[in-house]
């Protein structure tokens, strides 16, 4: 049974099956994907080699290998692959996952091949993928696994030693046993522990944890990972409106969600899909960035505007030509700092109505302080290069204006884009730009042109 393989020796092995695909040496391949590799490292290296590569690579590949690496693939890699195959080939490739992970990769096809591949399935397996679906991707029911162990609270722990023993599979992950009433509610959790070291002549409900409250479905998955991150959690019940346990979610599957979390924020300030691949072939990459360039182009035209009523003073005085840049980008960097900040605050839940003003506050200061000092930093700098002191003092005042504003705009844009149900991540640094850029042009040209001409 392979395992998943340290960097090192991860990337050494990728080398060689490389290495023997390129002398067509088949057995070698065969023996390096069925021994060496697990399905994690298949899907890697898949998402870390061009289009050709990938095509060759997934020759190889067994349906059953085929779908435990489907399920650690990209969305859009799941969905190029899926579409190719038949709703059979899907089913026999995937219907040895996990429900959870099951469900997961028919969310990533269109309808209709969703709906002919439940169409092939056993009437009871359906019914328990449907149930799944019925969540949507990024709740705690869509996070869910439902295969969980219950137990009663009136049986003795030997009772649920001798029930463990004589289950054909338990859950791959699981630190807790979830103790349920008649009517499958969730009243407590029995953790491992107590049931391994307890009495076994002790009831469940002697020594269950009753304070433990299932999550509800509905939950978004930010929310759940959180819970997570607070109470150091390694499993937590799913429950729906009343109170009936549903399933379980595992520190594995928060893994993921915070991953996709952090990619999404890292990649949407740049105008990127969080699955943006990086070997896609040219043109799919260039669609998907156009638009975001475009609406850059559109910003730049608003600074540029800016810049434009002030040709006379430009034409007049060229120092000022130098400096607009300067002014300009001091304050997108101030700003920049801000806007990170309070996004990322508001992706942790610490930013509220009680402590918002006071971090609005403290990022005004910041700004004086930093505008301040930089302003008179740029402003003696100013005086070496142009020994004009007056275009000196009008730059200085420039640099205290917009990172001031800036820090400002960084710490407002992300909340009202918010409430407006805009990302923040993805469209806070273009409009900030555009802020600061704009605040800059138009503090240094037009004290400049009230002051100086």
């Amino acid at each position: 049974m392979p395992v998943h393989v340290e960097h090192e020796q991860f990337q050494q092995i990728g080398e060689r099956l490389l290495n023997a695909m390129d002398a067509n040496n088949t057995e070698r391949v065969q023996e390096i994907l069925n021994q060496d590799l697990s399905a994690v490292d298949i899907a890697h290296i898949i998402e870390s080699t061009p289009s050709k590569r990938r095509a060759d690579i997934w020759k190889f590949l067994s349906e059953s290998q085929k779908g435990e690496v489907i399920s650690h693939l990209s969305d859009d890699l799941q969905l190029h692959y899926l579409t190719k195959m038949s709703p059979e080939q899907v089913l026999e490739a995937i219907q040895d996952l996990d429900s959870d992970d099951f469900a997961d990769v028919l969310q990533q096809l269109p309808e209709t091949n969703r709906i002919a591949v439940l169409h092939s399935m056993e009437p009871e397996d359906r019914r328990e993928v449907e149930e799944l679906l019925a969540y949507p991707e990024d709740t705690a029911g869509g996070l869910m696994n439902p295969e969980v162990l219950t137990i009663r609270a009136n049986v003795t722990l030997d009772v649920v030693l001798r029930y463990l023993r004589r289950q054909s599979d338990l859950p791959d992950q699981f630190d807790s046993l979830y103790v349920v009433n008649r009517n499958d509610q969730l009243v407590g959790t029995l953790p491992l522990h107590a049931l391994l070291l307890g009495d076994p002549d002790t009831t469940v409900r002697e020594v269950m944890n009753s304070d433990i409250e299932g999550i509800p479905a509905a939950s978004r998955d930010s929310d759940v990972a959180k819970l997570f991150a607070n109470h150091d959690w390694i499993s937590a019940p799913v429950v729906d409106e009343k109170g009936k346990l549903l399933g379980q979610i595992t520190i594995d599957d928060i893994v993921d969600v915070i991953r996709e979390e952090a990619d999404h924020t890292v990649m949407s300030m740049a105008g990127l899909d969080e699955d943006e691949d990086a070997f896609a072939p040219v043109w799919s990459s260039a669609k998907g960035r156009a638009v975001w360039l475009g609406l850059n182009l559109l910003t730049a035209f608003i600074a540029a505007l800016v810049i434009l009523n002030f040709e006379d003073a430009i034409a007049m005085i060229t120092a000022l030509a130098v400096m607009n840049p300067v002014v300009a980008s001091m304050g997108g960097v101030a700003g920049s700092q801000t806007l990170t900040l309070v996004i990322r605050a508001q992706a942790t839940g610490k930013i509220n109505a009680s402590n918002y003003l006071w971090l609005l506050g403290r990022e005004f200061g910041v700004g004086l302080i930093n505008g301040f000092l930089w302003a008179i930093v740029t402003a003696f700098v100013c005086w070496l290069l142009f020994s004009n002191v007056q275009l000196a003092i009008v730059s200085g005042i420039a640099i205290l204006a917009n990172i001031t504003i800036a820090k400002i705009s960084g710490a407002l844009l992300p909340v009202i884009l918010e409430k407006l149900k805009i990302d923040p991540a993805l469209s806070g640094s273009v409009i900030l730009t555009t802020v600061t850029d704009a605040v800059g042009f138009f503090t240094l040209l037009g004290l400049a042109t009230w002051y100086l001409l």
